[in-house]
This record gives structure tokens, C-alpha cells and sequence, in this order.
């Protein structure tokens, strides 16, 4: 059964990428970085103290960072949920630090444990993700490359807490304003990023992450693929109910005339399928204009939308 195993795994492990693009589009780049560190990583060609992998992603928002890193808790722990998220802009000030470790023995909490040491405790197969790390009190780097370089963290309580099952993530909007901008080379991008990235941080912590992965921005033909995924999802949540949904190809440009805004990603796309079509849809079927057995067809005369069944 080890062996079976182990084979499933390497099988997984040699799709990644494919695995991967199915839930995040428009960062090939970043995808195919990602899955040959984690593959060194499960194989053992790294330091078996260290985390799987540690990555600095870099990007506008909404391009897909945070859900590269629920695709990967998703694929290498079988659950979106075997990720522990950390906002950095709740530990600006130095006094909110304690939190990741603990408060001392004698105070208020104290038997909590910490949000970090306590999160690797329990779940040590994980992703952590560090978000908006630039925004992260200095103390917190102390903290990063104690686990980046040993693996390991002791709580206030005295409590090790071991990170080598955890693939580490950080993300940073640091540089995106030279992505949104940029119309040359990737290689001349890279290296403006990197001279940026060494204004905010320091060179022993940029030394010990494994990879900085730079995230594009997302073009008109990304976010169609992305609609593609929504709708995928919404047509699964109406198939419970037995009703099946079709959209004309000028409903779905509509919604992506309507969604397209280069500076914020995916998100604004998000939003428009609520209001213009899963907002309708749920006020439908309120009122019983759609039943069971029911197709609805979505068409668009490039004003508004049209819902009616076949």
C-alpha cells in the first residue's frame, strides 16, 4: 500500500501543472515555478528541516496569488482548508507580533497559544500565507527566517511548533504598479521588480525564500477563461436544484465588457456575475419562474440581460 502510495503521488505530482491551471488562469509562469519546487521538495532534494517551499508572490490584486495558494492547499492536502492565512496589515505595530507566538505564561491568553505556532500545531500538513507581507512589523521578518532557515518555532509557553510538512507563502503588491506599466521584456521586468523588492526588504530574508514568483496582469482572454470557470461553478450549484444554464456568446462578452478593469484582476468580473446574473437568478426562483427540468438561457442585446427558458 506504500508503494501504491507513493506512485499515486508521483502521478499528482508529475500533473501538477495541469491540476493547477484548472483553477488558476494566466499565470503559467508562476504555476510552473510553484510545482517544480514542491516537486524538489517531496522528493527530498531540499534541507529536511525547511518548509516543503517557501514563495514571495508578487502582483497586482486580483490576478489569481491567493488562489494559487488555496489551489495548492487543495492539491497537495486533499482541502482548501488546510490553509492558514495571516494579514499582515494586523501586525504592523509591535506589540500585535506577540500574537503569532503567544502571549507569556501569566497573561491574558496565555493558554492559547499562538495564531502561527498553534495553526502549525494542529493542521502540520498546511499552506501558511503570509498576506501583504511588505505591511508586516520588522519583528515579524525575525519570526520568517527563523522558519525559512530551522523549521521549527518554540511558543511562549516553550512549545515547538515544526514547519517542514508547510509550504510557506507570502504575498506582496510590491512592484505592481511596473507590472500593470510594463511593455517590455520579462527578464527587464524581473529585474526592475527585484531592484524595487530590495527597497523593502531585507537581503537575508529575500536570500531564504525558494522562489519569487512574478504574477501577470490579466488580459481580456484571461478573463474569459475565468468567466468560464465561474460559470462552472454557478451551473454546479443550479444543477442541485435541477435547472441547467446556457449563456450566448453576447451575454458573455457583456460580462466581461462589464467586468474588465486591467487594475483590480478578476474581482470586478466577481461582482458582475453576482448583480447581473446570480442576483436575477435567485429572485427567479423565488418567484417560481424556474423549476426543476428547467434549462435557462442567458442572452444580452449589449444593454441588459435576458433570462428565459428553452
Amino acid at each position: 500500500p506504500a508503494a501504491k502510495m507513493m506512485e499515486e503521488e508521483a502521478e499528482k505530482l508529475l500533473d501538477m501543472e495541469a491540476r493547477l491551471r484548472g483553477r488558476v488562469v494566466g499565470q503559467d509562469h508562476a504555476v510552473n515555478a510553484l510545482s517544480k519546487a514542491v516537486r524538489r521538495g517531496r522528493v527530498g532534494l531540499r534541507d529536511p528541516k525547511r518548509p516543503i517551499g517557501s514563495f514571495l508572490f508578487l502582483g497586482p490584486t486580483g490576478v489569481g496569488k491567493t488562489e494559487l495558494a488555496k489551489a495548492l492547499a487543495e492539491f497537495l492536502f486533499d482541502d482548501e482548508a488546510a490553509i492558514t492565512r495571516l494579514d499582515m496589515s494586523e501586525f504592523m505595530e509591535k506589540h500585535m507580533v506577540s500574537r503569532l507566538l503567544g502571549a507569556p505564561p501569566g497573561y491574558v491568553d496565555s493558554e492559547a497559544g499562538g495564531f502561527l505556532t498553534e495553526a502549525v500545531r494542529r493542521r502540520p500538513y498546511s499552506v501558511i500565507l503570509f498576506d501583504e507581507i511588505e505591511k508586516a512589523h520588522p519583528d515579524v521578518f525575525n519570526i520568517l527566517l527563523q522558519v525559512l532557515e530551522d523549521g521549527r518555532l518554540t511558543d511562549s509557553r516553550g512549545r515547538v511548533a515544526h514547519f517542514r510538512d508547510a509550504v510557506i507563502i507570502m504575498t506582496s503588491n510590491v512592484g505592481s504598479e511596473l507590472i500593470l506599466d510594463h511593455d517590455g521584456s520579462n527578464e527587464e521586468l524581473r529585474q526592475e521588480i527585484e531592484e524595487r523588492l530590495h527597497d523593502y526588504f531585507r537581503p537575508e530574508f529575500l536570500n531564504r525564500v525558494d522562489e519569487v514568483l512574478i504574477f501577470d496582469r490579466l488580459g481580456r482572454d484571461e478573463l474569459a477563461a475565468i468567466l468560464e470557470i465561474q460559470l462552472r461553478q454557478l451551473r454546479g450549484l443550479l444543477a442541485q436544484q435541477g435547472i441547467a444554464l446556457t449563456l450566448s456568446e453576447s451575454a458573455k462578452a457583456r460580462l466581461i465588457d462589464l467586468g474588465y478593469e486591467p487594475a483590480f484582476g478578476a474581482r470586478p468580473l466577481k461582482r458582475v456575475l453576482v448583480r447581473e446574473l446570480q442576483d436575477p437568478l435567485a429572485e427567479a426562483l423565488l418567484r417560481g419562474k424556474f423549476t426543476a427540468g428547467d434549462t435557462v438561457n442567458v442572452d444580452s442585446d449589449g444593454d441588459s440581460f435576458t433570462f428565459a427558458t428553452a
